[in-house]
């Protein structure tokens, strides 16, 4: 390292700027250290170049015209707006200031070019991006010295839906000018970039910031015997198979797949196999703002013999939380006992993700053994033995099903997986001993469309059964309800319903 990198990394751990709280300094610490380890040069950034951006997602069209409509607010200002994708990749960029324009392509910070910590170190979109989090990055702050004339404010931007995360908006400007309103003016633009994504995907409701949490897994919850869980069908066992072997093996796993198709039940079933008698814990990643707290609560207990740790969605975790939580399990083995030939690890611990890929880097290193996890839609002989669980756990005993209701149950593709099979079965178990399709929300057999009336609900309701019966044609569900076939294919246009599969 030079010696101006051991000086920039000495104050910032010494020294938090005016206006900031420790934990700022600390993670633009982290950030220095991160880019010192991927070899990012300390005097000139070179980032890659990718070519052209796509320009065909909802994130960009809404945050194009969210800046575009910004930019003619601040056309005299000497600030360049941006969005970045995910990856920090570089999408548009609008500025008035044709001396900051040419700045900004001497150090390839314009479109096409990947911004992230990994290819320019300390910056303001490669920070927010890494720790999910507003961001400032001032001038000094920058790792690398050819970025130090600037100030970065940058914001990250969910998906209102899904929470996933789509890019972040970044506005830069002169060292010398003030940077007080600059993280204040991302985070507005950014919260209405997600507000317009929200609009223009059909009104889905807005998915809610991660409370977190840490609890304890009781067997009966999750064990394989437990109820109607266990027969399962051979895509689940085989992945649970394969997590068995592994923790059992001392390995770190990563259970990865979509959100809600049974991640962290699948490694809490592993873990009473492969560790008998071990404490399980469960801990959630919240919100970034929430995580420093989470933290401080749960991971004493690493250091604790026979205690199993499940981190779930540690895709979300920022990255100085991955460098920490790294840290921690590995200051939490060396205080362990070395267990015997054969024996059981003191320390097993599992993490879920989307993907590996998405999970940070501190973690991913340390992972062994990735195992898939099917998305419910992959593993329909679950969906009625699921069903039947969710509904015995609601009434606290066995609750039956039509046929249609279950005809209705395996026809559905579950976008949300067991989280949506849950929440439907559970609400329909509330109403009736036997459920019935009428139970059932007749969105199950629609797609989301326009709100509804009583009268055109009740309408809907009405075809939606007529429909799900096994071997129900159109032409006799119209039939049934005294209107033509024509009319009947006209109300379900209408009304947003699709025929089951």
């Amino acid at each position: 390292m030079v010696p101006n990198q051991d000086e920039g990394l000495a104050k910032l751990a010494r020294e938090p700027h005016a206006g900031q709280i420790v934990p700022a300094a600390r993670r633009l610490l982290a950030s220095w250290q991160r880019s010192q380890e991927y070899g990012v040069s300390a005097e000139i950034v070179d980032p890659a170049w990718a070519g052209p951006a796509a320009s065909d997602s909802l994130f960009f069209q809404c945050g194009q015209e969210v800046l575009a409509g910004l930019h003619g607010t601040l056309a005299n200002e000497p600030v360049s707006l941006m969005l970045t994708d995910a990856d920090g990749l570089v999408l548009n960029r609008f500025s008035g200031d044709t001396s900051l324009l040419r700045a900004l392509d001497k150090v390839h910070l314009a479109p096409g070019f990947a911004f992230s910590e990994r290819e320019a170190g300390t910056n303001g979109m490669g920070l927010a991006l890494a720790d999910r989090t507003p961001t400032l990055v001032r001038a000094e702050e920058h790792y690398s010295a050819s970025l130090r004339t600037y100030t970065c404010a940058a914001v990250p931007v969910l998906d209102p839906h899904t929470g996933r995360l789509e890019g972040s908006v970044n506005i830069t400007t002169w060292a010398r000018s003030s940077p007080e309103l600059l993280l204040a003016l991302a985070q507005s633009a950014a919260g209405n970039t997600s507000a317009l994504m929200l609009a223009r995907s059909q009104g889905h409701r807005t998915r809610p910031e991660p409370k977190g949490g840490v609890f304890r897994v009781q067997r009966e919850r999750l064990d394989t015997g437990a109820g109607t869980l266990r027969a399962m069908s051979s895509g689940w066992t085989e992945a649970l198979d394969q997590a068995v072997q592994a923790l059992a093996a001392g390995r770190v796993v990563a259970a990865v797949g979509e959100p809600g198709s049974g991640r962290a039940t699948l490694l809490g079933q592993a873990l009473r196999q492969a560790c008998p008698g071990s404490r399980i814990l469960c801990a959630a990643v919240p919100a970034p703002e929430d995580v420093d707290y989470w933290l401080s609560l749960w991971t004493p207990e690493l250091a604790k013999p026979g205690t199993a740790v499940i981190v779930e969605n540690v895709h979300s975790l920022p990255a100085w939380a991955a460098e920490e939580l790294r840290a921690r399990v590995a200051g939490a083995l060396r205080s362990l006992p070395v267990p015997a030939a054969g024996g059981q690890p003191t320390l097993a611990w599992a993490v879920t993700a989307e993907g590996l890929d998405a999970v940070p880097q501190p973690l991913a290193a340390l992972v062994d053994t990735v195992v898939p996890v099917p998305a419910l839609r992959e593993r329909a002989a679950d969906v009625l033995p699921l069903a039947r669980y969710a509904a015995r756990q609601t009434r606290l005993r066995e609750v039956d099903f039509t046929r249609a209701a279950e005809h209705m149950l395996t026809s559905h593709p579950w976008p949300g997986n067991i989280d949506e099979l849950f929440s439907a079965v559970q609400a329909a178990a509330l109403l009736a001993e036997t459920i019935d399709v009428r139970h059932l929300p007749s969105t199950l057999v629609g797609r989301p469309g326009p709100h509804l009336s009583r009268i055109e609900s009740v309408e809907r309701d009405e075809i939606v059964r007529c429909l799900s019966r096994p071997g129900t044609t159109v032409a006799a569900a119209a039939a049934e309800l005294g209107i033509g076939r024509a009319t009947i294919y006209r109300r379900m246009a209408r009304l947003g319903i699709t025929l089951p599969k």
